[in-house]
C-alpha cells in the first residue's frame, strides 16, 4: 500500500496475509501532514473494524470552489471511502452514512465532502 504519494489507502485484510476472507483490518499507514486523513482511518478501523477499508483524499481536485479550504491545518476537505464491515449487515443505505457520520462526530463537521460506499461482507 503507498499512501503517501496517492493520497488514498487501500486497506484490505487479505492483502496482509491472512488466509481467511474475513480477516479484520487492524492498521493503516499514516500520511504525515494529514491529520484528518489518520483521524478518519483510525477511528473507522478501531470502531467499524472492516475487512477492506479505501480513503481517498480528493481536496486537491476541488481547489478554488465553496468549501475547498478544508482542514485550517492541512486543506483536507473532499474524501471519497469504501469500506466493508460486519456492522453494516441488515443496515439501509441510510443508516450505514448515519452510522459513519456519528462515530466521525467533530471531524465529520470539517469535512466538506465525504462520499460513502459502505457494504456488509456479504454483499462484496
Amino acid at each position: 500500500l503507498d499512501a503517501a504519494e496517492g493520497g488514498a489507502a487501500d486497506v484490505d485484510a487479505a492483502d496482509g496475509g491472512a488466509e481467511e476472507q474475513s480477516a479484520i483490518v487492524t492498521s493503516f499507514e499514516e500520511i504525515d501532514g494529514k491529520p484528518m486523513y489518520n483521524t478518519i482511518m483510525t477511528t473507522l478501523i478501531t470502531i467499524l473494524k472492516p475487512t477492506s477499508i479505501t480513503l481517498t483524499d480528493n481536496s486537491s481536485q476541488h481547489a478554488g470552489h465553496a468549501g475547498s479550504k478544508g482542514w485550517e491545518e492541512s486543506g483536507e476537505s473532499h474524501f471519497a471511502l469504501e469500506i466493508v464491515a460486519e456492522a453494516f449487515e441488515g443496515l439501509s443505505l441510510v443508516k450505514r452514512h448515519q452510522l459513519i457520520y456519528m462515530l466521525l462526530g467533530e471531524t465529520m463537521q470539517k469535512i466538506h465532502a465525504l462520499e460513502i460506499k459502505a457494504k456488509s461482507p456479504a454483499e462484496v
